[in-house]
């Protein structure tokens, strides 16, 4: 885990739009051999989480959530080399962000996740239509596939998302996951779907592994 005190001080950094300062912490923090899998779960989806709180609330601006953002993926590379250095398994993961849905970092977090396990891990970004979607994951196979939402009013679109892929691919584990089950995306529809699972976290994905 990562310390109270190093948290509040990464978000105070983050919200004011401190990159270097946010940059010196999670170099120390790897410095001190804080895992890649850590520094996600416990450092940038928590506070992106908070940030988008704080936007909820009104006591940051949309400006400031998109700054938090762009700090949070710039970050991100400096995950890299702990990310690509595990040997290979042979399997796959297509991650997305689904039709309509823009914010990405929260799925490319996950395919990271993937690749520091030894998988492929397909990282489609965001907005990824329907259509395009399935073409890729026909022609790749993977043995996962991930969708994520972050804005609550999208929910009817990753429905439809999963009614599609499992038109076509009834057997691939789906995971889905993302902010707008914070703010009341209903879990409890996936139930419908075969093979379909919510995680909480990304520290969930070890169940694949």
């Amino acid at each position: 885990m990562i310390d109270t005190n190093i948290y509040n001080s990464y978000f105070e950094s983050l919200i004011q739009g401190k990159r270097n300062d946010c940059r010196l912490i999670v170099e120390g923090l790897i410095h001190d051999h804080h895992s890649v899998e850590g520094i996600y779960s416990d450092l940038f989806q928590p506070s992106l989480y908070q940030v988008g709180e704080y936007w909820e609330r009104n006591l940051i601006s949309v400006a400031t959530e998109h700054m938090a953002t762009a700090i949070t993926e710039s970050l991100m590379i400096l995950m890299q080399p702990g990310i690509f250095a595990t040997e290979r398994v042979g399997k796959k993961a297509v991650i997305a962000s689904v039709a309509g849905e823009y914010h990405q970092v929260g799925a490319k977090m996950v395919a990271d996740i993937f690749e520091m396990n030894g998988w492929d891990g397909f990282f489609l970004g965001g907005n990824t239509p329907e259509k395009e979607l399935i073409r890729f994951i026909d022609q790749n196979k993977p043995d996962v596939i991930g969708l994520s939402l972050t804005i609550f009013f999208n929910y009817p679109v990753l429905i439809s998302g999963i009614q599609r892929i499992r038109h076509y691919f009834d057997d691939i584990p789906l995971i889905v996951g993302g902010q707008a089950f914070k703010w009341g995306g209903r879990t409890d529809t996936l139930g419908q779907f075969k093979e379909t699972y919510y995680l909480d976290s990304i520290g969930e994905l070890n169940r694949f592994f």
